[in-house]
């Protein structure tokens, strides 16, 4: 298997890239937020393990059931030494993000969340990071409070000093980087400020681990969630990462097999860490495939992929700013911004936006980006979101500016 060591011709690694669309026009992929699309690398690991090796993993003595729980296995470790991860038994393989939340919500949140408490998010969320926390409460009969932002799209930390003031807090959930926004947290301060008040904190890294070096050690959280799709990997295949302290105590998310060690008529044993909450038969396939993904990050090394994304997002934001009536959100801080651009043009709907500029092969997102408590905080129903990766180039940019030149005329804006 033979991976990219520079960012010098990366098209020719994705297939989809090389597709037409929309009367024949090139493909120019800038909905890298979302998802990210896939190398033949990942795609041809996924595609070797069913025509060669295809198992149940954990279950069985024979050669293709070893193999592939070798492939399986090995991949944690990759994850774990990917994030900056010592103990490979914290490394909990989920579907998603969204599934990883869910899981801390469900096997620690309903032991430790009672009546009164406090969990802190913030508002430029993803639902994934509020929904689960709502449910909780609501049934706790506890209370979800916010970290606003202000008008550059960052935190104010001083709603977190107040809050935390109250003693009712028991978690400090935030995202690493926001999906609409691009706005980079700042974690340290965020964690340190926990740390002080004794209270445990989750972040959600869905957006921030494709795209910038991670160091959970450094880091210092109690949980952490990421998804694969969004760093080249299958869709349906996350990581959850938990202290293991914390873990040991907390009860299994799903019964069923392999996560048990004895089952009896009226009682059950757990299996060991991780296994206790990796029930049923896993997604095999795309955890290898998200392995090769890792290889292919790591090669190219993530501090130059924030670079890269530091230098196009630059160029994006200096361009998008000479088109008429257009603006964009977030801060212009490049250090605390993401390779995500948010933006609005005066009385265009997003959705006519992205409908023009996919006429030009351009894919845009348009839409609330499952974040509307942030979309209330802004005053509007919807923005267009550009959000780049490796893949994409300058020429990206130039084409998006000429098709966003043509919404302003069109518009007479």
């Amino acid at each position: 298997m033979q991976i990219q060591t520079s960012f010098e011709n990366l098209h020719r690694d994705f297939p989809i890239l090389r597709r037409t669309v929309r009367e024949n026009k090139p493909l120019i992929y800038l909905d890298n937020a979302s998802t990210t699309q896939k190398p033949n690398q990942v795609i041809d690991a996924i595609s070797n393990y069913y025509r060669n090796y295809n198992a149940n993993i954990h279950r069985a003595v024979y050669a293709l059931a070893e193999e592939a729980t070798e492939e399986y296995e090995n991949v944690r470790d990759k994850v774990a030494n990917f994030v900056g991860v010592k103990n490979r038994e914290e490394i909990i393989f989920v579907r998603g993000t969204t599934e990883a939340i869910n899981l801390v919500a469900y096997a620690w949140g309903r032991a430790h969340i009672n009546e009164g408490d406090i969990i802190v998010t913030t508002e430029y969320e993803h639902h994934s990071n509020i929904v689960p926390w709502q449910l909780l409460t609501r049934e706790k009969n506890a209370k979800v409070e916010y970290i606003r932002i202000d008008d550059n799209g960052e935190l104010i930390l001083d709603d977190l000093d107040r809050i935390l003031a109250t003693g009712k807090v028991k978690l400090v959930t935030f995202s690493l980087m926001s999906n609409v926004l691009g706005t980079i947290s700042d974690a340290k301060a965020i964690i340190s400020k926990c740390r002080q008040a004794g209270v445990l904190v989750l972040v959600d890294g869905a957006q921030a681990v494709p795209h910038m070096k991670i160091d959970l050690e450094k880091l210092d959280c109690d949980f952490f969630a990421f998804s694969g799709h969004k760093m080249l990997g299958p869709t349906g295949i996350g990581v959850l990462w938990v202290k293991k302290n914390i873990l040991e105590t907390m009860n299994p998310f799903h019964g069923g097999g392999d996560m048990i060690r004895e089952v009896h008529k009226y009682d059950a044993t757990w299996n060991d860490l991780p296994y206790k909450f990796e029930a049923g038969t896993p997604n095999i396939a795309d955890v290898i495939g998200f392995g090769v993904a890792i290889d292919y990050l790591s090669s190219l090394g993530m501090d130059n992929i924030r670079e890269h994304e530091i230098e196009l997002t630059k160029y994006a934001i200096e361009k998008m700013s000479q088109v008429k009536g257009l603006h964009i959100y977030g801060t212009q801080d490049m250090s605390k911004r993401g390779g995500v651009i948010s933006f609005n043009f005066a009385d265009v709907h997003p959705h006519d936006v992205a409908q023009i500029v996919d006429s030009d092969g351009i894919a845009l997102r348009s839409g609330h980006h499952c974040a509307q408590v942030l979309m209330e905080k802004l005053d509007v129903a919807a923005t267009s979101r550009a959000s780049f990766y490796i893949y994409n180039t300058k020429k990206d940019v130039d084409a998006l500016i000429t098709s966003l030149n043509n919404v302003a005329r069109l518009f007479k804006l």
